[in-house]
C-alpha cells in the first residue's frame, strides 16, 4: 500500500510530484507610467543677491507725456531800464488871449501860455512855426462878446477854415473850429480875424477864455 502511495498522480501538476532545476531570470519589464506630482515642499530660505549684470541696450524713446498743470506765477522781475519814447519828436502848444479886441487882418497874438515846451509857438507874432514835418491837429475855442466874430485859421498865408458866430445882445457866445493839417518844416500857422473890424468880437477876461492850440500827431516817416 505504501508503494502505491508514492507514485505520482498523473492528473496532478508535475510540480507536486517532481522538483525541476531553477530557471533563468526573466527580461526587464516595460517602464511603468509616471506617478502623480507630489505636494509642494516647504519654502526655502532667501538666497544671496546675485552679481550685477551688464547694462542693457537703451530702449526706444517713448511718446510725449500729458502736459502738466500750469505752474504758479513767478515773482516780479527787476524793473528794466527806461526805454526810448514811442514818439521821440514832439511839438505842441496851448495858449490863451489876453488883449482885446484883436486887430483885424493880422495874426491874433495869444500871449497867455498854457504849454509851449518846445518853443514852436511865438507869442510875439501869434504864429506857430513847424519844426517837425508831419501831421498836426489844430483847434480854437473863442468867447464871443460885444460883436460878431469871423475868424480864419491860416497856413502859409492862406485861409484854411473860416468860423463865423453872430453876437446876440447881452449874451456870451462861443465859436470854435478844428482841422488836421500836414506841415512841412518852416510852415507857419496862425489865427486871424477875417475881414473888416466889425467881426472882431473875440473876447477874454478873468472868467472867459479864448484859446488856440495845436500838436503833432505823428512825424513824416521818410524824414526820421
Amino acid at each position: 500500500m505504501a508503494a502505491q502511495d508514492d507514485e505520482p498522480d498523473p492528473k496532478m501538476p508535475c510540480a507536486k510530484w517532481m522538483g525541476g532545476a531553477p530557471g533563468y531570470p526573466g527580461h526587464n519589464g516595460l517602464p511603468g507610467r509616471d506617478g502623480k506630482d507630489g505636494k509642494d515642499g516647504l519654502k526655502g530660505e532667501k538666497g544671496d543677491a546675485g552679481a550685477l549684470g551688464p547694462a542693457g541696450v537703451p530702449g526706444a524713446t517713448g511718446p510725449p507725456g500729458i502736459p502738466g498743470r500750469p505752474g504758479a506765477p513767478g515773482s516780479t522781475g527787476m524793473k528794466g531800464e527806461k526805454g526810448e519814447g514811442a514818439f521821440v519828436h514832439r511839438s505842441a502848444f496851448s495858449v490863451g488871449l489876453t488883449e482885446r479886441p484883436p486887430a483885424p487882418n493880422i495874426p491874433i497874438r495869444f500871449s497867455k501860455i498854457f504849454y509851449n515846451e518846445q518853443g514852436h509857438y511865438d507869442a510875439s507874432t501869434g504864429k506857430f512855426l513847424c519844426n517837425v514835418p508831419g501831421t498836426y491837429y489844430f483847434a480854437y475855442h473863442l468867447t464871443v462878446y460885444l460883436a460878431d466874430v469871423k475868424v480864419s485859421l491860416y497856413k502859409k498865408g492862406k485861409a484854411v477854415i473860416i468860423t463865423y458866430d453872430q453876437f446876440q445882445n447881452n449874451n456870451v457866445d462861443q465859436a470854435s473850429g478844428s482841422v488836421l493839417l500836414h506841415l512841412s518844416s518852416g510852415d507857419e500857422v496862425w489865427l486871424q480875424v477875417y475881414g473888416n473890424g466889425n467881426n472882431n468880437g473875440v473876447y477874454a477876461d478873468n472868467v472867459n477864455d479864448s484859446t488856440f492850440m495845436g500838436f503833432l500827431l505823428y512825424p513824416d516817416m521818410g524824414d526820421y
